[in-house]
């Protein structure tokens, strides 16, 4: 049974809103949209202009790099909106539920209440390394069930599910729920991307981004890959100009071969540096658990976690404060920086001045 089976009825014939640039038509005068005929004076390279839906140029440099085909990606504004947008077209208001483990990423659950979804979670254990139980998730689900949500590696505690076990509950949720598996933190992993699995499990779809290893937070650049039938009802609910064109023109330079080589060559620093930081923040008096963690950040136990995060504070060094979530008590997010600001935070830990 297709997945579409178990959208919003209301959405089942629902047409999307016929932006001029979804027209397809190109000209050389373009007298459809409105626009100013003149460049801004604060630009002078085309922002007069809308910018396509779904940058072609883009679509296609990414599909290149995640090994799929470009009619399997929609982009849009970071991954916070394609979990909306699934979220808007998956679950009826009052009657669907959602299901994840818990802790993890904050936006899934204010999507899910915001669409006035049940939000159902998994209690993940410290002392078990945060280990997911499968059967204890999918016992969680049942009819109403229309999104089951990883992040591999999770955020926060950098814990990675992937490979054959997302095919198992893949094929366990077939027909009836969308496996949406968040890879924000991917490339830090070292494993293969969910991606490879849609072919064989149309209900999985996989979640990218460009803010994290691409160095691209402020652009916003997100991708959903997914199957096509999914990637084109997204792109129906979707508002008509996602990416603006500055973005997408950030992503372009950030996606060139030198620019993809320099980012390996940074993440191979950051993973020394996770490892670095990690070794000492264990022989600290005060730091009673670090996790391993498959990310870019490392969660940490201290004895007294708001301490911690004064002297880092007092040093001018911000971390996240994740005690209050249950599971979490005394527990801080460290993203793993560059090597000066490592640096900095441990000695600022230490109690002494970097």
């Amino acid at each position: 049974m297709s997945l579409l089976a178990r959208i919003r009825p209301d959405l089942a014939a629902f047409a999307p809103y016929a932006s001029a640039r979804r027209s397809g038509f190109e000209a050389r005068i373009r007298l459809d949209a409105n626009e100013s005929p003149w460049s801004g004076d604060a630009d002078a390279s085309g922002l007069n202009r809308y910018p396509s839906p779904q940058p072609e140029e883009l679509r296609a440099r990414l599909a290149a790099l995640y090994g799929v085909d470009p009619s399997r990606l929609w982009l849009g504004r970071g991954s916070d909106e394609a979990i909306d947008l699934l979220l808007r077209a998956f679950c009826r208001a009052g009657r669907d539920n959602v299901v994840a483990p818990a802790p993890t990423f904050g936006m899934y659950r204010i999507g899910a209440q915001l669409q006035g979804a049940e939000y159902r979670t998994l209690a993940l254990r410290g002392e078990d390394d945060f280990a997911l139980d499968d059967e204890a998730l999918l016992a969680l689900t049942d009819a109403d069930t229309k999104l089951v949500i990883l992040c591999s590696p999770n955020n926060p505690t950098g814990t990675l599910y992937h490979g054959e076990r997302l095919a198992g509950l893949a094929a366990r949720l077939a027909g009836r729920a969308l496996l949406l598996v968040d890879e924000a933190y991917i490339e830090f992993a070292g494993v293969a991307s969910a991606c490879a699995l849609i072919d064989r499990h149309p209900n999985v779809a996989v979640l990218r981004t460009l803010s994290k290893v691409h160095a691209l937070a402020g652009a916003r650049i997100g991708v959903l890959i997914a199957a096509a039938e999914i990637v084109d009802l997204v792109a129906r609910i979707a508002a008509p100009y996602p990416l603006p064109t500055l973005s997408v023109r950030a992503a372009l330079a950030a996606l060139d071969d030198d620019a993809v080589a320099r980012t390996d060559r940074r993440v191979d620093v950051l993973l020394a540096e996770r490892a670095r930081v990690a070794q000492a923040l264990e022989r600290m008096a005060d730091v009673r658990r670090v996790w391993p963690s498959s990310g870019n950040f490392l969660l940490v136990r201290f004895a007294d976690a708001g301490a911690a995060f004064a002297r880092a504070l007092g040093a001018g060094i911000l971390l996240r404060d994740v005690s209050r979530q249950p599971g979490l008590e005394h527990c801080l997010r460290i993203t793993v920086g560059a090597p000066d600001e490592n640096d900095a935070l441990l000695a600022a830990l230490a109690g002494s001045a970097a």
